[in-house]
């Protein structure tokens, strides 16, 4: 006989959840933005402002994208950067799919065991911090190899509301100001860090106009010469500099050989709609899109959502993605990723027959054999649609917050610890909780592994979804539920990215729940069949931002949605 007491909790609770889903920061589920000819969703919102002038000055989406990510660099340091890398998906209204891969890369001068002491043992500070934590940066030849193959506008055009911005400065935010408060130690040990950020050893203000002019400096030099203006000359030699007196290993040579890659997305499919997202070295595109196929054999009814039952389908389908992407994904030019099995929906059927009614322990979960099936990636996202039906998902990282947190003297950028990302003892795991393997082992010139899945969903082959999101591991799952909140539950792109989410990542073997996603009874449920909670905040100290668009091609309304735990905006006109 059930209690009344737990009748009356389980009421409680149900009545609770409501009430916070209808007046809590994930909102009173205020409506997406509308516009009929184009929009831009970031984080930071004088960066939206950016990307919606070219469009309306008749740039496209790509040549948005470009601006954007110049902008981001400059008002939001805590991940936009052209010290770091990212990855860009793009839909032309041709109806082409492409990718441009800029993530960093190794130092030629990398090896192996370059974080391990003399007994093997892994020195975490090596590949986290200072100058021996950078890979080659690959946004500013990212960016304008985009602009130069996809784009409409001369970069002189579209980088200069970012050298504006710089120079005659923006109104810091709060979260900036709090960003850069919390990490007053980390910069004050860099000098060239520590003046850029504080105002003669004090704190800056919310409000407060921010001008940067080394790095408006360093914006103009690529303005005038392009990747040269970054890649050689003098802004290449203060960086070299800063790097050689701080300890690391990153030379000119290394500058020199970098170019950005162009790569075929990962296309997978959906209860009929198309996904389009990133390859490798990003794990983010195979991973959402065997998570997609496995759910695939579910039929989720509208008022599962939230569930105990809902949830162990999505934790039981995590836990196996996760797990092969510890074994199987890395830089596909320097290891073979089984890619074709591992989208295999035969292998996805596999997985999905494993998943009972109750957990199954992580410690009892091994990667699969997808070569079986072989069939014919601290952070920001950014989403971009502009009136001619053209779509960029643009992820772009220093990987921490403010990466390394070195400035390089003179040139005014912060520098990556990307180098974080590798393997750097296979079945230790990095700042972000994720085991990785041979496949992401350190090498020179090699790309390491992402979780950044910037995606874009095609009904009826033109956008109808573009979205990512920021948040190491928990990317990829961010980007998972908003998909499934849009198609499985009829939620607008607003809602479907307010609503609080859940992740599991095979190890460590917990569900990790944001603020109001599971309810008591949910959570005892939960428990008995075999989870364990934590709190994702206290745990990763991060949570995914997604910005996402979702087009209506039938009444022709675009929708823009900025997820509110980051700020930021949806501009559009």
């Amino acid at each position: 006989m059930i209690k009344t007491s737990h009748i009356l909790r389980v009421v409680f609770s149900s009545i609770l959840l409501a009430f916070l889903f209808t007046n809590s920061s994930f909102g009173k589920f205020k409506p997406p933005v509308k516009a009929k000819n184009g929009m831009v969703v970031t984080v930071s919102t004088p960066a939206s402002l950016v990307g919606v002038k070219i469009l309306k000055e008749g740039g496209n989406a790509v040549d948005a994208a470009v601006a954007v990510g110049f902008a981001l660099a400059v008002t939001y340091p805590y991940a936009g950067n052209i010290g770091g890398g990212g990855f860009m998906v793009i839909h032309l209204n041709n109806g082409k799919n492409t990718t441009i891969d800029f993530r960093e890369k190794a130092p030629l001068k990398a090896y192996r065991d370059m974080y391990l002491d003399a007994k093997g043992n892994y020195i975490p500070s090596l590949s986290k911090e200072g100058a021996t934590s950078v890979g080659v940066p690959g946004s500013v030849a990212g960016l304008i190899y985009a602009l130069k193959k996809y784009g409409t506008m001369p970069l002189a055009k579209v980088i200069q509301p970012a050298i504006d911005l710089a120079k005659n400065g923006w109104a810091l935010d709060e979260r900036t100001v709090k960003g850069l408060l919390k990490n007053f130690d980390k910069f004050k040990k860099y000098p060239s860090s520590f003046k850029v950020f504080f105002k003669n050893g004090k704190p800056y203000h919310v409000g407060e106009i921010f001008k940067q002019p080394d790095l408006a400096w360093t914006l103009e030099q690529i303005k005038e010469k392009g990747r040269d203006g970054f890649y050689k000359g003098k802004v290449a030699d203060l960086l070299v500099k800063q790097i050689k007196k701080l300890g690391g290993i990153i030379s000119k040579e290394d500058l020199l050989k970098y170019k950005a890659v162009e790569r075929k997305p990962i296309i997978s499919t959906y209860r009929g709609y198309k996904i389009v997202s990133m390859p490798p070295p990003s794990s983010g595109g195979i991973i959402l899109a065997e998570m997609l196929n496995v759910l695939e054999n579910y039929h989720f009814n509208p008022d599962e959502w939230g569930s105990s039952t809902y949830y162990h389908k999505l934790a039981e389908t995590m836990k196996y993605a996760f797990a092969d992407r510890s074994v199987h994904l890395g830089d596909a030019d320097f290891y073979p990723v089984p890619q074709k099995g591992l989208l295999s929906k035969k292998y996805a059927k596999s997985i999905f027959e494993k998943i009972g009614k109750m957990a199954t322990p992580s410690s009892k979960i091994k990667a699969g054999n997808p070569k079986k099936y072989q069939e014919s990636t601290e952070t920001t996202h950014y989403s971009i649609y502009d009136k001619n039906g053209n779509a960029v998902s643009v992820t772009t990282t220093l990987n921490s917050a403010f990466g390394n947190k070195i400035v390089v003297e003179g040139a005014g950028f912060l520098l990556n610890n990307e180098m974080d990302d590798f393997s750097s003892k296979p079945g230790v795991p990095n700042q972000f909780g994720l085991i990785g393997g041979e496949g992401n082992s350190i090498q020179p010139e090699k790309r390491m592994l992402s979780s950044m899945t910037p995606t874009i969903v095609l009904k009826d082959d033109k956008p109808y979804i573009i979205v990512g999101a920021p948040g190491g591991s928990t990317i990829i799952t961010t980007v998972l539920q908003v998909i499934l909140n849009c198609i499985d539950f009829n939620m607008d792109i607003q809602t479907a990215i307010d609503m609080p989410r859940i992740h599991h990542q095979w190890l460590p073997d917990k569900i990790f729940y944001e603020k109001y996603a599971i309810n008591l009874d949910t959570a005892e449920k939960l428990k008995a069949m075999g989870y364990k909670l934590a709190d994702i905040r206290k745990s990763f100290g991060i949570e995914g931002i997604a910005e996402g668009i979702m087009v209506d091609n039938v009444n022709h309304i675009i929708y823009g949605a900025a997820d509110p735990r980051g700020g930021g905006s949806a501009e559009g006109y």
